[in-house]
């Protein structure tokens, strides 16, 4: 048998494989700490699963584990990461770790809950149903998996298709599944042209981002976005972006030193594996406004975002929103993700909803 070197061999051998009604075994591994090995086969399989998202990426979720999501999780949380192979490709991965969650031993997904906007399991939409079927075999059967009573699973997108799939397995195995609704996740589907974008907003809408922008810019003699590209001038704009954020009370409390921590390791790694969109807003020569996104998968991420209040007259926060959505218009993106919220100005840009879910599986 040839040993295959990439996913797009394996790809080529599981269809042939299926062609011929064979079906490999998937092989389970249970790890105690990060195979730093598996990286690059990680994001490969992550670029074609059934969510291909900037939190389920291996150097986002080994950072969030080291720092336990910034000191959401306590240190005494086991990690129980389980990747799956075939014929040596790896072909899924459960990146899970054990805590006690509403009074239950609880397997739950790296990157839970509050700081990773989606999340999933890692495998290719025709090999989800076989994956899960013999994941939950091996972590109910393997006597190394840690004891635990309920698999709950945060920050499901809808879209993803794991929601129906894990409620089958539930099924077949006789065990309790519930899911609901937990968060509105908006998002823009770009056209291809700024005046086009502009015209799909209602009237009202489409003059108010024009007027917006047209008074900013009449009111300073300089107004710029720039981005920061130099690897050397990150950690100053990291603390620059910090403290725009810090000018919300409700930002400065979340801001924790560990919070902090686990802030600048994420924009270091996006940095670092090229999907860092870290965007200031200048006026005469003073930052006025910051969003911190992940230029990703052709599409942009809004993840975070500070305001100096000094700027609020002239809706600097708004005014640049807008400029990164026309930036992302002229760059080719298909989508503008707001992510995870429900704030009104989402939808007056022209977002549209869909939503995240939690999911909790109790054995019986």
């Amino acid at each position: 048998m040839i040993k295959l070197d990439n996913q797009k061999n394996y790809s080529s051998q599981t269809n042939f494989c299926s062609a011929l009604g064979i079906i490999l075994p998937m092989n389970f591994t249970l790890h105690s700490t990060f195979p730093s090995d598996l990286k690059t086969e990680w994001n490969e399989l992550l670029s074609q699963s059934i969510l291909n998202v900037p939190f389920l990426r291996f150097e986002y979720l080994e950072q969030w584990w080291q720092t336990r999501g910034g000191g959401e999780w306590p240190q005494s949380a086991q990690l129980v990461l389980v990747t799956a192979h075939e014929d040596d490709s790896l072909v899924g991965v459960a990146p899970l770790f054990l805590s006690e969650y509403e009074g239950d031993p609880s397997l739950l997904l790296l990157g839970s809950i509050e700081i990773s906007d989606f999340l999933a399991f890692i495998a290719q939409p025709a090999d989800l149903q076989r994956f899960l079927s013999s994941l939950l075999d091996f972590l109910t059967t393997n006597p190394q998996v840690p004891a635990w009573q309920v698999l709950d699973l945060h920050n499901l997108l809808e879209s993803s298709g794991l929601l129906d799939a894990l409620q089958a397995q539930a099924t077949q195995r006789g065990w309790q599944f519930h899911s609901q609704q937990s968060y509105h996740s908006p998002f823009i589907q770009l056209p291809a042209d700024w005046e086009e974008y502009l015209a799909s907003l209602d009237k009202k809408q489409r003059h108010e981002i024009r007027r917006k922008m047209r008074r900013l810019e009449e009111t300073y003699s300089s107004a710029s976005l720039s981005f920061v590209e130099d690897e050397h001038a990150l950690p100053a704009a990291i603390e620059q972006f910090f403290q725009l954020m810090a000018f919300d009370p409700q930002k400065e409390a979340f801001l924790s030193e560990p919070m902090r921590q686990a802030m600048r390791s994420t924009i270091t790694n996006a940095s670092k594996h090229g999907y860092l969109q870290l965007a200031f807003l200048e006026l005469d020569g003073k930052q006025a406004a910051a969003y911190l996104n992940f230029n990703y998968n052709q599409r942009l991420w809004v993840y975070n975002s500070g305001l100096d209040p000094q700027f609020y007259s002239v809706s600097a926060g708004w005014v640049l929103l807008a400029y990164l959505l026309r930036w992302s218009i002229e760059n080719g993106l298909l989508e503008y993700d707001f992510m995870r919220g429900n704030e009104d100005y989402k939808y007056r840009f022209g977002a549209v909803d869909r939503f995240v879910y939690h999911a909790r599986l109790t054995r019986s």
